[in-house]
């Protein structure tokens, strides 16, 4: 038997969209990015099918960058007035951050194209 993966599933994306004017290390950076992805997955309601698939066979995901906390608050708001999954991480500010500090969101999984109307023109991170 031959296993062959449903591709209609690279039909979704998750993005993340981080915010570069903190400067933060890459490894804090990257547990930022970890916090949304998991928060964005988990709380897009029930794992449905759709979900489940994205799991299993690939959770693309892209990250982009914006310089602010005004962008990056501009983008989850637009997300969610588009009824995507976003999901905002609110660092506590007990290590790099001398307070809580909006660090990135996560919108998706969703349709690419649903995602890419609100994110498709930020530059890559």
């Amino acid at each position: 038997m031959v296993f062959v993966p449903d591709m209609s599933i690279h039909e979704q994306k998750q993005v993340i969209v981080m915010r570069t004017d903190l400067n933060m290390r890459k490894g804090k950076m990257i547990a930022q990015g970890a916090h949304a992805a998991v928060m964005a997955t988990f709380n897009a309601g029930q794992l449905d099918d759709r979900v489940l698939r994205w799991l299993m066979y690939g959770m693309k995901k892209i990250t982009v960058q914006v310089g602010s906390e005004a962008e990056l608050m501009e983008i989850a708001d637009k997300a969610l007035a588009a009824g995507l999954h976003c999901e905002l991480v609110r660092d506590a500010g007990l290590t790099e951050f001398k307070e809580p500090t909006y660090t990135c969101c996560a919108i998706g999984p969703n349709k690419s194209e649903d995602i890419d109307k609100i994110t498709g023109e930020l530059k890559l991170l």
